[in-house]
């Protein structure tokens, strides 16, 4: 038995989950904004 096919899924879709409520958690922290403005200023330098 190859199971090999499921554990790749399994680990994609815990993943997606991860990146999913990260996000969702962030968009609540995000209302002031003041980490983006940090980020775009190290990409400018």
């Amino acid at each position: 038995m190859d199971y090999t096919i499921y554990i790749i899924l399994g680990g994609l879709v815990i993943v997606y989950f991860v990146v999913f409520f990260t996000n969702k958690r962030g968009q609540k922290r995000r209302k002031s904004r003041k980490f983006m403005d940090g980020k775009r200023r190290h990409n400018e330098q």
